[in-house]
């Protein structure tokens, strides 16, 4: 009974054993683990691992298999094998559906990929004619060479390092930092040059600090580059490989997020110096805006690509993420719609910072434009918050656009004004709009347009030429004095709604009608005192005032 089972276990292992050898080729899984079982050191069969390799004899696919081998573990590339698929017609579907493929590291190496050919899987017809090519890039010429050259001591082991390879990753760290030094200075150079070009001014130390922290990350990715590039020919065994150039490639991610933000700001402050030359001030709203969504953008793809260094599969993670951004859309229709309003306000730029404005029941004066919504001052300080969907539908009636401010108003004498006063008053105010430094000359009307029902009208109509309210009313309130002073140098009455009740005839009393001096000269030395008078108040108050 003891030999039976002892002749059972061993003809059990003896069949386990005999399946283990046998090359499959029937799905993505074991056409992968054929060629990397038959390559280990405790089951090397290269001949078997060959099988993988189509249209090439013996020795010539034999080599390409190693070299297939030896590029994954100097890149550090670790073969998953619970993520390749056993289903003999895989069929990638979202980025290969013509034809049966699969690639092993389609974001590191997308080059090495096996396909299916009649009922087998074979590593490609393109894989193959790019075996050499790839492994010139990660063996160079001058490996083989250095190791032919390395003397037997430099093979000896410590810590399960050779010799030869310690020395050698101090030649690689040292060189990196020799690269750095030399790499940060140019960089900074071409940097301050670059800046100089744009803005055409020198540089001063706030921007030559953001040009140094600039520079910095650079140099680091070009000396990170370099380790990259040279670090597979040291040959460490793969689990070290695989580790260096996670950590590499996290560190690269990181430097160009790193990067990219710093130009965002370069780009924003360069940005912000522009629109500081132009007109409106909305371009200035508009900086702050522009810079959260580029940091938006820089931080969501670098997010990205760390996920994807640590094997979570992006494009599974986008598509949820698309499925779940629609839905959010259709959840929040109105916040897509101010956002939609807010980039048709800065395409159509109806109005800028700091102009007053109509919309609808709202008037006042723009204080900001935000992603959401735009900020309107009120004349009473209180502040209305108008959704930009809204904003960018409604007719707005900017008065910030116009080009003079214009004042319209009538002035009521009394029915018993004499022609002659009449005649007289209009020109006196004519003259003072014309000595009026806020006022236009050539732009203004004063008439005796009509009969009111207890006064006689004259209209002034005036354009005033600063666009600002609080000079606006400083202006009116100049011109309203010099014209109560012209009336009462005239001797004219303004009229107001009354009711008179005029006896001319009153037992021992006189004519209580007012009694005017329509004396010519009187009149015009009247009119010439007031506009004299005028003009040496405005020279005397227009220094002090700084408009």
């Amino acid at each position: 009974m003891k030999k039976f089972l002892i002749l059972f276990c061993f003809l059990s292992l003896s069949l386990n054993s005999q399946e283990a050898e046998n090359v499959d080729l029937s799905n993505p899984y074991a056409t992968i683990y054929t060629h990397l079982f038959f390559l280990q050191d405790a089951s090397y069969q290269p001949e078997k691992s060959a099988k993988t390799i189509l249209g090439l004899d013996g020795k010539k696919a034999i080599e390409k298999a190693i070299k297939i081998k030896r590029i994954l573990d100097g890149k550090g590339l670790v073969v998953d094998f619970n993520k390749i698929p056993n289903n003999p017609n895989y069929n990638d579907t979202i980025g290969y559906s013509n034809y049966y493929k699969y690639v092993l590291f389609p974001e590191r190496m997308p080059q090495i990929y096996v396909e299916k050919v009649d009922d087998k899987w074979y590593y490609s017809t393109e894989t193959i004619a790019q075996i050499d090519n790839l492994y010139k890039d990660v063996f160079p010429w001058y490996v083989e060479s250095l190791q032919n050259i390395i003397p037997e001591s430099g093979h000896k082991n410590i810590m399960g390092i050779e010799i030869w390879q310690l020395v050698a990753l101090i030649m690689v760290f040292c060189l990196s930092l020799l690269i750095f030094f030399i790499i940060k200075k140019i960089t900074f150079w071409i940097l301050q040059r670059v800046q100089h070009q744009i803005t055409k001014s020198e540089n001063n130390l706030e921007v030559k600090l953001v040009l140094k922290k600039l520079a910095h990350p650079i140099s680091l990715l070009v000396s990170l580059t370099f380790v990259d590039t040279f670090f597979p020919s040291l040959e460490f065994s793969i689990e070290i490989n695989k580790w260096l150039f996670l950590a590499i490639n996290i560190a690269e991610t990181i430097f160009w997020i790193y990067i990219f933000l710093k130009l965002v700001q370069v780009v924003m402050r360069i940005y912000g110096e522009f629109t500081e030359t132009t007109h409106g001030r909305l371009d200035d709203q508009l900086v702050p805006i522009l810079n959260n969504f580029l940091t938006g953008i820089v931080l969501a793809v670098g997010l990205f690509n760390l996920l994807r260094l640590f094997g979570v599969d992006t494009t599974t993670l986008l598509a949820g993420a698309t499925i779940g951004g629609l839905a959010f859309a259709l959840a929040s229709q109105d916040t897509v719609k101010n956002l939609i309003g807010t980039i048709m306000i800065f395409m159509d730029k109806p109005f800028h910072i700091d102009d007053w404005i109509e919309a609808g029941e709202v008037v006042g004066t723009v204080e900001k434009v935000g992603f959401r919504s735009t900020r309107v001052r009120a004349a009473d300080t209180s502040i209305y918050q108008i959704p930009n969907s809204k904003l960018s539908e409604i007719v707005i009636n900017n008065k910030g656009l116009r080009l003079f401010r214009r004042y319209n108003t009538n002035l009521g004498l009394r029915y018993d004004t004499p022609p002659e006063l009449i005649e007289a008053f209009v020109n006196g105010i004519r003259q003072i709009i014309i000595e009026h430094p806020e006022t236009r000359s050539d732009s203004y009307n004063v008439e005796f347009t009509g009969f009111g029902d207890s006064a006689l009208l004259v209209m002034v109509n005036v354009y005033f030429k600063s666009l600002e309210w609080g000079i606006e009313q400083t202006s009116k309130h100049r011109l309203h004095i010099a014209i109560v002073k012209l009336a009462k140098e005239l001797g004219i009455e303004f009229a107001f709604p009354s009711t008179t009740v005029t006896i001319e005839q009153f037992p021992d009393k006189g004519n209580l009608l007012p009694k005017y001096n329509i004396d010519k000269e009187r009149i015009d030395a009247s009119i010439q005192k007031i506009v004299s008078d005028f003009s040496k108040n405005i020279s005397r108050d227009t220094p002090t005032d700084n408009r």
